[in-house]
């Protein structure tokens, strides 16, 4: 893979830190790393925020969501936050970057001659990527060592909206160079979406192409339909006015199933660097038309059957009468060669009756089956939670009649691998990130190919007001489901599932 490993001391700098997500993903991750010795010698954090903080009251913050099961991993965390500091700062004002670059050169000084890299991470709502990023590179911008500059999502609203924001940010931080020491005007941008480091994400492009018989059987002429599917359990809980802001289809299905589903549905590319798997993924993209209307259901959720759990409108934070989907539905159609006529269904929602990101690839009927009853093989990849990659196909039932069975082929990875631990996606993305490594990050123009899916549906959506399907918080979604993903060729088993678990 192409990579520039970050060598000499390495300044992280931390904007939004005393956000939820800096809280809650950004330093736990950086925690990961630097209890697994993955941070650069020397690394410094800093971290930038409007809220005005001690020092004291930052860690204190850090320590309310770290996860320190043991006195050893609280010790360690204990000598990690002698590591992170912390300057107070607004984003649009030069003599606040100015007191933050100077926190930044004091840190340097600790370092005489070598590199001097800074990594900047953007915990921050879209609305102020664009100011941040001049205040970065007018302000702060490296002069002695390579820079990086980590983008979260959303990316945009829209096509337009995305293409604005890159506009901004191309000048400043160029998406096509490789960032060499020493030459300041040159940066480079990596848009993280968490879904791409996560692990069974990660390991979908093995399973695709190290394996013959995944080979063989890997399009139309053997697969029905492909469902990508995330649930939650939990609905907005307060945070209905941000989240109104997007809808879930912004906020889940552009980024996070798509981005399963390109790597799902690409082409193999002729090797590993970063450049040639992106190249594939968006070729694969760019054979998906706009989604159509008639292809998707809405929803949004309201109060629990029991009364215990509150509707979306319920939540204060709500604009009154809002149409925002909580549950969104809909069919991609990929045109080529591989996979003219096969159905992808994504499907995600909030407020469900359970929490889980799975890929579900069902093959098609048995030709000329003796077995009339047989249902269809299943290959099922649990992305969250318990990480498992599983076959679904028949069997005998034993004893002496020759009824069947669903049963399964099973690798679920907390039994077979018992003995490792799976990192959190954010500690694998940031690693990338330090290395150098683009594979798992979004290109700029494969973020366009993603919009222009989604674009025309949501201005229709937002344009035409088109009311979302209630459903019950904590139930399956809107009622219509199952036949929507019926229509769309999905066979439900009639037979009895013995999973292997009923063994144990």
């Amino acid at each position: 893979m192409d990579k520039t490993q970050l060598t000499g001391l390495t300044t992280i700098i931390v904007l939004g830190a005393s956000g939820d997500l800096a809280k809650k993903k950004t330093y736990p991750a950086l925690f990961g790393l630097y209890r697994n010795g993955y941070l650069p010698e020397g690394t410094v954090i800093i971290g930038y925020a409007r809220s005005t903080l001690s020092l004291q009251e930052f860690h204190n913050r850090l320590l309310e969501y770290a996860k320190l099961p043991t006195d050893q991993i609280k010790g360690q965390f204990m000598e990690f936050l002698k590591l992170c500091t912390y300057i107070s700062g607004q984003y649009d004002k030069d003599e606040d970057y100015q007191r933050l670059n100077k926190a930044v050169e004091e840190a340097e000084m600790t370092v005489g001659n070598g590199n001097k890299n800074r990594v900047f991470y953007m915990a921050l709502p879209p609305s102020v990527f664009i100011p941040v990023a001049h205040g970065i590179k007018k302000n702060i911008y490296s002069t002695k060592g390579i820079n990086r500059l980590i983008v979260e999502k959303p990316f945009g609203m829209d096509l337009e909206s995305s293409r604005e924001l890159g506009r901004a940010l191309a000048p400043l931080w160029k998406e096509d160079e490789v960032c060499l020491p020493f030459v300041p005007e040159k940066g480079i941008t990596y848009r993280i979406d968490h879904y791409l480091g996560k692990e069974m994400v990660k390991n979908l492009l093995i399973i695709r192409f190290a394996n013959v018989f995944f080979g063989a059987i890997w399009s139309r002429q053997s697969i029905a339909n492909v469902q990508i599917t995330f649930k939650e359990k939990i609905g907005t809980e307060g945070r209905g006015g941000y989240f109104d802001e997007f809808g879930i289809i912004r906020d889940i299905m552009q980024n996070h199933l798509l981005q399963i589903l390109s790597i799902v549905a690409m082409e193999r590319p002729i090797s590993l660097n970063s450049e040639d798997v992106r190249d594939e993924k968006v070729r694969v993209l760019r054979c998906i038309p706009p989604v159509n209307m008639d292809d998707v259901i809405l929803g949004q959720y309201t109060k629990s059957e029991d009364g215990t759990k509150p509707g979306y409108l319920d939540d204060k934070t709500v604009p009154s009468g809002s149409n925002c989907p909580t549950f969104a539905a809909a069919t991609l159609w990929i045109n080529n060669e591989r996979w003219e006529g096969v159905p992808f269904i994504l499907k995600c929602g909030k407020a469900l009756n359970e929490q889980k990101t799975e890929i579900r690839v069902q093959f098609q009927n048995v030709p000329g089956n003796v077995f009339k009853d047989a249902p269809r093989n299943e290959l099922v990849i649990r992305v969250q939670p318990n990480e498992a990659v599983y076959m679904k196909m028949t069997n005998k039932l034993p004893g002496l009649s020759m009824d069947t069975v669903i049963s399964e082929l099973d690798l679920t990875y907390h039994r077979r691998f018992s003995e490792l631990k799976i990192p959190d996606a954010y500690e694998a993305l940031i690693l990338d990130v330090l290395k150098g490594d683009h594979s798992n990050f979004v290109r700029d123009d494969e973020l366009d190919a993603a919009w222009k899916i989604f674009t025309p549906m949501l201005h229709q959506i937002d344009n035409e007001k088109i009311k979302p399907i209630p459903y019950a918080y904590g139930t399956r979604g809107p009622e219509k489901i199952d036949e929507y993903v019926a229509n769309y060729g999905f066979k439900r088993a009639s037979v009895q599932y013995l999973s292997l678990n009923a063994f144990r």
